[in-house]
């Protein structure tokens, strides 16, 4: 039967101490594998590897649940940050998260409320429905009929939240031993510091609830949905939202849409995210694609606003200009200086030689694929290739960046979901770039 998170130390280091020895068993036969096979299968062998490398993170990451099984779904987000074959083990985290046994979800209940599920519903299904990184949701029904989705949060979140992370670090440098298509430390280090920095907005459910609130009034479509808190219902640990009904992305894919359905829905997910950066300047900053609902009459669900964060109105003008100043034919490396130094990327008493001649070339293939969807008036996201991953020339820009402007990883993330869905469901979308130039 399914158990809560342990919370000692001890046992949490355990089972990253178990996955660590495995990482090492499979390096060995990985290397005696490559001693008798072919050459010719090296690609193969590698991927194969890769794999199996990163079932093992998940066992454990699943295991610890937490900030350990959230830096899971954040990983697998970022299309050119680990291994493919990696990547979709961790992506499991969106939907195969092992939910909490019925007592602790009674204890937990009665912690918050005083009351069991009984007396707070006339209907509680006390097997999850949906089991994620820092909680799990069930369905419910109101005394007054309404059907509710009641999300839970697991025991111990804040008092694993900084050995989790330490855990994790130890977990991925290993697999970077073990593995040479592994990111740079300093790459991983980096979304290690974004998922502690929005932990603590995750953990407090009241939050989140306002943030519900706040995005149903500012949405720029009645096709978009976000369900709705009950107060009465609600804690710091304990959310109750009003349910929507609908398919996850694998599930809607399964069954078959049309491309105009594809379309359709691929013009919403790209409208919301514009409209959230450029005017509303307040983006839900996990958009993975357990956090959708594609429901009945075109309409769009959104799930799990835990995660957001209200973007600097100068950082969102200057990366409107430095994507304007790309776009342009020749490429406006002027206007583009200005904006990086604006935005706090670089120096601004660097020079334009060195900016032309050593910072440009090493982002050129970035920067070309990051607006690549927006030099055509309808874009088919289907043809979008994977995005550049970083070579030789990431030491030279790194030498160059004075800082990071503190938005810049959320957008990033927000965006790299985004073209990720829009890949899958191979949506063509009209991504007229009006908004920004």
């Amino acid at each position: 039967m399914p158990q809560a998170p342990r919370t000692g130390k001890l046992a949490r280091s355990a089972i990253v101490g178990v996955a660590v020895a495995r990482a090492g068993v499979a390096q060995l036969a990985h290397s005696a594998r490559q001693r008798v096979q072919a050459a010719s299968s090296t690609d193969l062998k590698q991927q194969a590897h890769d794999e199996a490398l990163g079932r093992i993170a998940f066992q454990a990451l699943n295991q610890l649940k937490g900030v350990a099984l959230k830096a899971s779904q954040l990983l697998s987000m970022d299309l050119g940050l680990l291994p493919e074959s990696m990547r979709q083990q961790l992506a499991r985290a969106h939907y195969q998260a092992t939910p909490l046994n019925r007592a602790l979800v009674l204890k937990l209940l009665r912690q918050e409320f005083g009351q069991g599920p009984d007396d707070l519903f006339a209907q509680f299904e006390p097997q999850a429905f949906a089991a994620a990184s820092l909680g799990q949701v069930h369905a419910a029904t109101l005394h007054t009929g309404e059907e509710v989705a009641v999300k839970l949060q697991y025991p111990g979140m804040a008092t694993t939240m900084q050995s989790d992370l330490q855990l994790l670090r130890l977990l991925l440098t290993t697999l970077g031993q073990h593995s040479a298509a592994m990111p740079s430390p300093q790459l991983l280090e980096r979304t290690l510091a974004d998922i502690s920095t929005t932990l603590a907005q995750e953990l407090d459910y009241v939050q989140e609830a306002k943030q519900l609130q706040w995005f149903a009034q500012h949405l720029p479509s009645p096709l978009l949905v976000v369900p709705q808190p009950v107060p009465s219902h609600s804690t710091t640990r304990v959310l109750t939202m009003h349910k929507l009904s609908g398919l996850h992305l694998d599930a809607w894919l399964a069954s078959h849409p049309s491309q105009a359905e594809r379309d359709h829905y691929g013009q919403l997910l790209f409208d919301l995210f514009i409209h959230s950066c450029f005017c509303l300047q307040h983006l839900q900053t996990d958009p993975h694609p357990g956090n959708f609902l594609f429901m009945p009459g075109g309409q769009l669900g959104l799930l799990d606003f835990g995660c957001t964060r209200k973007l600097d109105p100068a950082f969102c003008h200057n990366l409107a200009r430095a994507w304007c100043a790309v776009l342009r034919s020749p490429k406006d490396t002027a206007a583009l200086q200005t904006a990086y130094s604006q935005l706090g990327l670089i120096d601004p008493a660097m020079s334009e030689a060195v900016f032309c001649t050593e910072l440009l070339p090493a982002l050129q293939a970035m920067q070309d694929w990051q607006v690549l969807s927006f030099r055509s008036a309808v874009y088919d996201f289907g043809q979008l290739p994977l995005p550049p991953r970083p070579g030789t020339q990431h030491q030279q820009v790194m030498q160059h960046l004075k800082a990071v402007p503190p938005d810049l990883p959320y957008f990033d993330r927000a965006h790299l979901g985004l073209v990720q869905m829009l890949r899958s469901m191979r949506a063509r979308v009209h991504t007229g770039n009006t908004w920004i130039c």
